[in-house]
């Protein structure tokens, strides 16, 4: 084997290396649930719309409120992995639609986490009174709190 060769294959061997540990080192970001877009929430109108039609609109969410009748809520999360790191969860949106006795929507809010405190990024209300916003707490306080194997447990 010539001298030539072997730092052919020396290069080759570390250029492959390098390759792989610079591919370990990308972050990848995986989005977890559904939350409605603006766009399609804008065609949900306070007062008018009716629970079969949001369900027609925006679909049917995977949470609903522990009350029958007391809203529907969507939830989705964005997680980044990193290498062999654990996953880390970066933002976590709830949509809530809440209905009135006749099956009307009364409320469409959306919230978020800012510094790991549950905020309104928006509302359109026809009252004050906010139901559910204990389950909202709930499903926006674990943030941070769910280890990789239950997200990768299927």
């Amino acid at each position: 084997m010539s001298t030539g060769s072997v730092t052919r294959r020396m290069a080759l061997a570390l250029a492959l290396g390098g390759g792989l540990m610079a591919a370990g080192c990308t972050a990848i970001y995986r989005d977890h649930g559904y939350v409605p877009l603006d766009e399609d929430l804008a065609l949900v109108e306070v007062g008018k719309t009716t629970r079969e039609q949001v369900a027609e609109v925006i679909g049917r969410p995977s949470s609903a409120g522990v009350l029958e009748g007391s809203g529907w809520y969507y939830v989705g999360s964005r997680w980044k992995y990193l290498g062999g790191r654990e996953p880390q969860e970066i933002d976590r949106q709830v949509v809530a639609i809440s209905f009135d006795d006749k099956g009307t929507v009364s409320n469409v809010e959306r919230f978020g986490l800012e510094q790991g405190q549950v905020v309104v990024l928006s509302r359109r209300v026809t009252d004050s009174g906010i139901k559910g916003i204990t389950l909202i707490r709930q499903l926006m306080g674990s943030l941070g709190r769910v280890s990789a194997g239950q997200i990768l447990d299927r």
